[in-house]
Formats: structure tokens, C-alpha cells, sequence
């Protein structure tokens, strides 16, 4: 049974590797046998890296801003050469910016887009066009509760979450007789700075945990099954899955 969820050897790359849940889904893939190479843009990144890596497998890190179009293909080859290859991407990386829909800057809606769901499909086209002819990969994106909900007062946030959901079925409609997985983590409320407003407002707070069944708010380690099940031969024939791991926050 064990060798289902083994992934000794394989070449993963992480993007939004410095923050906590890019942190924790790195190690995790680290722990269970993968090469690992984090993609970020601050010193988290390194600080990530140095945490999980050891003298004989290290973590490398690729630096770099995947919300640049231009620059995204550069710093994905460099991602590439550091591991040698690619048999897992996992693109963990994304932003939030709250405000009221009638008056949210334009600019800042564009922002969350490409940053959350255009470099995203970028970073999965690179990966496929490198894993299809081979016959293999393993692609994990992450989308959110706002794949399912509206939210509040994160129209923009929802739009790039929900644009995931629905790019993670559309490529694997098109990749799974390629031989390539293409499915998506929701994390529900995972307790990490980018979620900060939400967490630190009591009201919004008590709503949230009067609708979780597990009577907690999540942490970054409780994604760690996940992403090591969808990247292993475990999850072979799982195609297309938007797969909630929310404390039981959509079942209520």
C-alpha cells in the first residue's frame, strides 16, 4: 500500500513555495520521496527551502514574480533545470485583495486574474507540453470554498477561483488520454496571513465556525494528504476533481 502514495524520485515544482500552505505541500511531497524546487518571490522561499531540504536531498528555489507574463516561461525553465525535469507541478502560488465590488479598482481585479488563474494556465501549459510527451504527470492546482461560493467582498478573488475549478476539469478533459492527472485542492478556512481579514473580523469569524462540522478552522498540515494522493500513483485514474478538504464546511 505504501508504494501507492510513494513519489521517491519524482520531479516536483511548487509555485507560492514561501507561503504556508506552499510550504507545507512541499514538504509533504519532500518527506514522501520527491526532488522538490519551490518557486517565490521573498526571502520565505529561501527560509521554506532551508526548512525542508537536508544536506542530501536540498530544496532549490527559483526566484521570481509568476504574475509577469513575460518573465513567467523563464522562470519556469529555471525551475526545470534545477530538478532536471518535471513529473509534479503544483501551483500553490495566488493573491487576495478585499473591497467592496461597486467601488474595487479595475486594476486590482486584472492583478488578482492573472496572478491567480492566467499564470496559472500558463505554468500548466509549459508543465504539460514537458510531461505529454513522455506520457506522465502529475498537474495540482488550488482552487478555494469561493470555487463553490461568492464570497464576500472578494469578487475578484471568487472569479479567479472559480476560473481554477473549471480550467482544472477543462485540461483534463483534453490531457487524461495523455497520460497526464490534472485535478485541484479547495482548501476551506486555512487559517495563514492571506486570509488574515477574515479570521481577525469576530463576526465574519463566528459565521465561519458555526458552519464547520469539525469545530475548527484549518491549518496548512491538513492539506498535506491531498496533495501527496494527487500526486502519486495513487490517483491514477482521478481526473478532473475538485476535491474539498474544509473541515466538512460544504456539507453543512
Amino acid at each position: 500500500m505504501s508504494r501507492l502514495f510513494d513519489v521517491t524520485g519524482r520531479k516536483a515544482l511548487v509555485t507560492g513555495g514561501g507561503g504556508m500552505i506552499g510550504a507545507a505541500l512541499s514538504g509533504a511531497l519532500h518527506r514522501a520521496g520527491a526532488e522538490v524546487a519551490i518557486i517565490g518571490r521573498s526571502s520565505k522561499t529561501d527560509n521554506a527551502a532551508a526548512s525542508i531540504g537536508t544536506p542530501e536531498r536540498p530544496v532549490r528555489v527559483i526566484k521570481g514574480n509568476l504574475a509577469d507574463r513575460a518573465a513567467l516561461p523563464g522562470i519556469f525553465a529555471a525551475g526545470i533545470e534545477a530538478l532536471g525535469g518535471i513529473d509534479i507541478l503544483v501551483a500553490c502560488h495566488g493573491m487576495v485583495k478585499a473591497g467592496d465590488a461597486a467601488d474595487y479598482p479595475l486594476a486590482a481585479f486584472d492583478e488578482t486574474i492573472e496572478s491567480n488563474l492566467g499564470s496559472v494556465f500558463q505554468l500548466c501549459q509549459l508543465a504539460a507540453a514537458a510531461m505529454i510527451p513522455r506520457g506522465h504527470g502529475k498537474i495540482i492546482t488550488i482552487a478555494s470554498m469561493l470555487s463553490f461560493g461568492g464570497g464576500f467582498r472578494a469578487a475578484a478573488y471568487a472569479a479567479s477561483k472559480g476560473g481554477v475549478a473549471q480550467l482544472t476539469k477543462a485540461l483534463a478533459n483534453e490531457w487524461a488520454a495523455k497520460g497526464l492527472n490534472v485535478n485541484a485542492i479547495a482548501p476551506g478556512y486555512i487559517k495563514t496571513p492571506l486570509n488574515q481579514h477574515i479570521w481577525s473580523d469576530p463576526v465574519r469569524s463566528e459565521q465561519i465556525m458555526a458552519r464547520l462540522p469539525s469545530g475548527r478552522w484549518g491549518t496548512p498540515a491538513d492539506l498535506e494528504g491531498a496533495a501527496v494522493f494527487l500526486a502519486s500513483p495513487a490517483s491514477d485514474y482521478v481526473h478532473g476533481i475538485v476535491l474539498p478538504v474544509d473541515g466538512g464546511f460544504l456539507s453543512r
